[in-house]
């Protein structure tokens, strides 16, 4: 079984889902860069969900995989129809068929019953105070990554000077057990190649000062990177210094560092359509599912910096969400990738 060894420094990402607005286009950036090639078309590497929802592969939260009071515990391997995807439609026949509008485009028989955002914008909650909201996930670069441990090959390995979870795949003989192990189930199988494939914090882009796609693409400014020792970068305030992002699922103990800004949402409503101010729409419950009991303080103290700001106060922690100048993401990776001649294997 694979080493885990301490890198000297550790990235990590923020998402802030208050303002992520389920465009995709993080999704598509990586799906362009990175999963392109054969045996690839089921990947993405980077998937933006609604929640509450059943996410990618359906159901991964009650799968299995990660930690329990130290110890590894390996789940379930996620199937090709529970990642789902890349569905087939009557083409021929509504466009070319001579049919007119009697016909529609829907799924031929046999295409999946599943796919990334297939519960999308459905959420939770009853009218009128329903409720839902988007979570990108990627690879978490976990600091204690069940997948490094439990692959047989040694294929997997952190990074010692950012943490990025990479993969030798000439090493990878695809057990996938990498996959079992991973308690987020963001790891894909190459039946084309036979190995195993995820995110890799676009490493080739880091090593250039370039931000990943997902962060530099993202049109909403919902997106930080950073080192987390960087006391002086918004990604280690938001997380260490104020504590308003969170892991997500911090249960399964495998250390994730892609942290989430809880989501607020306007009061719910009385039954004469009056604002109910002082109760909650996205139900406190819920959150803690998903970002444990700390959640309660990270809101209270949102919810504070913002009452700050609306009396004319200062407010370090808005300031850096609201994020005045698009760069203020990047962190130490602000470099254009259009200054670089990338090798003909690299990325852009």
């Amino acid at each position: 079984m694979g080493t885990i060894t301490q890198s000297k420094r550790q990235l990590a990402w923020v998402f802030d889902l208050n303002k992520c607005i389920g465009c995709q286009t993080c999704s598509v950036a990586c799906k362009m860069l990175w999963t392109q090639d054969g045996g690839s078309d089921h990947m993405w590497w980077m998937t933006v969900n609604t929640q509450p929802g059943q996410g990618t592969p359906k159901g991964y939260e009650s799968m299995g995989g990660g930690y329990r009071d130290g110890k590894q515990t390996p789940g379930k391997l996620p199937t090709r129809e529970e990642f789902g995807g890349g569905w087939d439609y009557n083409y021929d026949e509504v466009l070319r068929g001579g049919k007119g509008r009697s016909v529609h485009l829907e799924k031929v028989a046999g295409s999946k019953t599943w796919g990334p955002n297939w519960d999308e914008d459905e959420g939770g909650g009853e009218f009128p105070n329903s409720y839902y909201f988007y979570l990108p996930r990627l690879c978490n670069h976990c600091t204690q990554p069940g997948c490094v441990e439990a692959c047989p090959n040694d294929a997997l390995y952190k990074d010692p000077e950012n943490g990025l979870v990479l993969r030798n795949e000439d090493l990878c003989k695809g057990a996938q057990m990498c996959a079992r192990a991973c308690p987020y189930k963001k790891i894909y199988f190459n039946q084309e190649r036979g190995v195993s494939q995820q995110c890799i914090g676009c490493f080739p882009r880091i090593e250039q000062g370039v931000a990943p796609a997902c962060v530099r693409q993202c049109p909403g400014r919902a997106a930080w990177i950073g080192f987390l020792d960087d006391e002086r970068g918004p990604v280690s305030r938001l997380v260490n210094k104020w504590k308003v992002a969170l892991p997500l699922h911090a249960e399964w103990e495998t250390k994730p560092n892609v942290y989430y800004i809880p989501p607020l949402a306007p009061a719910p409503l009385n039954a004469d359509g009056s604002f109910n101010e002082g109760g909650k729409r996205i139900p406190e419950s819920y959150l803690r599912t998903l970002f444990g009991d700390d959640v309660t303080g990270a809101v209270d103290t949102l919810k504070a910096e913002m009452e700050k700001r609306r009396r004319g106060e200062p407010s370090e922690v808005m300031d850096i969400l609201i994020m005045y100048h698009w760069d203020e993401c990047l962190g130490p990776f602000a470099r254009d990738p259009a200054e670089i001649v990338w090798a003909s294997n690299g990325a852009g």
